[in-house]
């Protein structure tokens, strides 16, 4: 059997329905049913990175409603089988090994990517019943403030400053977000969800991450972008919320792209959007500790 370029598959897959028109980590809100949650492994922990977006992809393709993956192996140990014909989805699994290196005593350690076959619980008959739980519908905020969500955000650390200039940012000069009053927002989900995409941002700068750069070039400002809504998608699926995407047809070509020329860039971008919300999270997290 050929071995699998797991890279290039997860990036032909992005490719692929991002030229339908819909990038992967907008799928979670198409108007079904069932809403959005993070997918989970077999034991609950949720998957991370870019391993969100190809299992949320291929959720939207394949009409899947459940959010638990597991292999083969583990749904016979959990008393379970994979439906006869089902196929399995290719997931990442990430690792290390140690290999001499010439002239070094010590072993250098190296990281490495490889395929994983993971199937849908919709797959897999005889599964215990919260298996098959579904997530709520994201919910309709309406247009008042949200207290628990004005909370989290108070509580990041970033500065956001209000004022009746119609527009949303981050700005790294001064460090602060800039927001326009929430009352001249459509619904409360387009406030939170764009508060969210300027939050990862803000996680971007110096002093943080060290991840924005000044937007040294065209390139480097639409690589953040993609950064701060997949970050945004991450942290608004966490929230209960969808976040309200913004993209022009000039970034969507430009991501596409970029992806065709470097099978990483996926890759790097869902890390960097997970490290983000991993850095908001831990600042919620420790200012409720200090409360």
């Amino acid at each position: 059997m050929a071995k699998i370029d797991i890279k290039q598959h997860v990036t032909d897959t992005i490719i692929s329905e991002m030229e339908k028109g819909t990038p992967p980590w907008q799928k979670p809100w198409t108007g079904d049913a069932t809403g959005a949650a993070l997918p989970l492994r077999h034991d609950g922990t949720a998957y991370r990175g870019v391993n969100i977006l190809m299992l949320w992809a291929t959720s939207h393709i394949k009409g899947y409603a459940s959010v638990r993956w597991m292999t083969y192996r583990q749904a016979l140990a959990l008393g379970a089988c994979v439906r006869k014909g089902e196929k399995a989805t290719r997931s990442v699994f990430y690792g290390t090994f140690e290999k001499e290196i010439d002239g070094e005593l010590e072993p250098q350690t190296s990281r490495f990517a490889k395929c994983n076959n993971v199937f849908n619980a919709d797959q897999i008959e005889g599964l215990p019943d919260d298996y098959y739980v579904r997530p709520a519908p994201p919910r309709d905020l309406g247009t008042e403030p949200v207290p628990e969500l004005d909370a989290f955000f108070a509580t990041t650390g970033a500065t956001v400053i209000t004022s009746k200039t119609p527009k949303a940012y981050y700005a790294p000069g001064p460090d602060h977000i800039h927001m326009p009053p929430i009352a001249t927002f459509f619904d409360a989900s387009g406030y939170y969800g764009t508060l969210g995409h300027e939050t990862v941002h803000w996680t971007g700068s110096a002093s943080r991450l060290d991840r924005i750069k000044r937007f040294e070039d065209r390139a480097g400002y639409a690589f953040e972008e993609l950064v701060a809504e997949i970050g945004a998608c991450f942290l608004g699926v966490q929230l209960g919320v969808a976040p309200a995407f913004d993209q022009s047809a000039a970034y969507i070509e430009g991501w596409l792209q970029a992806l065709k020329s470097d099978k990483g860039l996926i890759f790097k971008a869902a890390a960097e959007a997970q490290k983000a919300v991993d850095f908001i999270n831990a600042g919620v997290e420790r200012c409720g500790e200090a409360a």
